[in-house]
């Protein structure tokens, strides 16, 4: 058992494993060779399926899935050493018991490359871990305790899901001949039912407010801010994902993807999860956002049939802005309504716009929806949402404040 051994990264991005070649990974090529034959035949497995998945899945699919089956091999390389085909359920238990608990050595707190280029080789980067501690914003700990780290329950079962996935890829290539992973997320005390009541990641009203007048404010001193503005508008507004307004290997966001049908109507086309083009309700009050976003580019107020303008573009070079890129314009405008709020309003006030990443927008927009009694049918499909079922369970939050308000006029006397 090597529990404290340091991990070695696996598997590289989808592009670069779709071209791999061992010797262009030399310290990889090296840690699979020290190791007995079945452990490079488990990796052969490995590659396949991951192959697969990035085919025909979304890259943040082949990523998640990437990341939990580098986890896994990597805790039967160094830790079990013992076949995966061979793993039963009390053995997958013990494999969850790891992830809750790893050892500090293979976390870090920090979002590392898994190889570095250089010299035409992929070398292994020592700094990179495949768990990672996520330190809360404006936290000036030096020294964090790598003791505290605890994945979430969806994280658990996430994983356990890319497990499953894996273990059915090799009962249909005749390797394994049952799935220990349903039986082991049925007994895992980790994993438990859920009843609680339920609260999404959202900004209050008062918050939302705060953060698009301070980035109008912005906007109207600096006109880069401009691009900051709109984002913030449309992903709110449209409910995007980040994935659904970066540019993709197969999908470049553009202005021709906004369309106006025979009423007058306004749509936007966007490019979602499982590969799927839905059309999203464009309401007139977003058109403003719109049009001051495209006259500052200088381009005319709305767009037109056919035009290949980049929705959201860089400034310097060509092409348009990846969800990192995207994801760092939202940060920044939150980090300035926060100290804004908090000056004005106080911490407990703005601390949502603390907190907040780029999927509270989604969440905002459609809460509001909802608040406003908006027909779950319809906001299913803008959402894209595969049934109004979803949509309920999620943002729904009706009867929550019913219950609350219902409540409030016990005694304790």
């Amino acid at each position: 058992m090597k529990r404290n051994e340091k991990p070695t990264p696996l598997f590289p991005t989808y592009a670069e494993l779709l071209e791999y070649d061992e010797k262009n990974f030399p310290q990889l090529s090296e840690f699979l060779a020290s190791k007995p034959a079945w452990m490079k035949q488990h990796w052969d497995w490995a590659k396949e399926f991951l192959l697969y998945i990035g085919r025909n899945k979304s890259s943040n699919t082949y990523v998640r899935f990437r990341n939990d089956i580098e986890k896994f091999l990597l805790w039967v390389f160094k830790v079990d050493e013992k076949p995966i085909d061979e793993l039963r359920k009390a053995d997958i238990l013990r494999y969850i018991d790891f992830c809750v608990a790893p050892p500090e050595t293979w976390i870090s707190t920090r979002l590392n490359d898994r190889f570095i280029y250089h010299d035409g080789l992929f070398k292994s980067n020592s700094n990179w871990m495949p768990f990672r501690l996520t330190m809360p914003k404006y936290d000036n700990e030096k020294e964090p305790d790598l003791k505290k780290y605890r994945p979430s329950m969806q994280t658990l079962e996430s994983s356990l899901v890319s497990l499953s996935s894996f273990y059915r890829h090799l009962i249909d290539e005749e390797i394994c001949f049952g799935n220990p992973i349903p039986l082991a997320k049925r007994d895992c005390k980790h994993l438990i039912k859920d009843s609680q009541v339920k609260s999404i990641n959202r900004l209050t009203e008062e918050q939302w407010r705060y953060l698009l007048d301070t980035t109008m404010e912005i906007a109207e001193e600096d006109a880069l801010f401009e691009r900051n503005l709109f984002v913030i508008a449309i992903m709110k507004t449209l409910f995007l994902r980040l994935s659904e307004l970066s540019e993709r290997d197969n999908w470049v966001p553009l202005m021709s993807h906004f369309w106006i049908d025979e009423d007058n109507d306004w749509w936007f086309k966007a490019y979602g999860k499982g590969k799927k083009i839905r059309d999203i309700s464009v309401p007139p009050d977003f058109l403003p956002f719109l049009s001051r976003y495209r006259e500052w580019r200088g381009l005319s107020p709305l767009p037109r049939k056919g035009e290949q303008n980049i929705l959201v573009e860089k400034i310097r070079g060509r092409g348009g802005l990846t969800s990192r890129q995207i994801s760092r314009l939202v940060q920044d405008v939150f980090d300035k309504a926060y100290a804004k709020m908090r000056s004005e309003r106080g911490a407990e006030a703005a601390r949502s716009l603390k907190e907040a990443t780029t999927h509270y927008l989604r969440h905002t927009g459609a809460s509001m929806e909802v608040e406003r009694n908006r027909p779950l049918k319809d906001l299913s499909e803008d959402l894209g949402h595969s049934s109004s079922a979803t949509t309920d369970t999620v943002y729904v939050q009706v009867e929550r404040k019913r219950r609350a308000k219902s409540g409030r006029d016990r005694s304790v006397g």
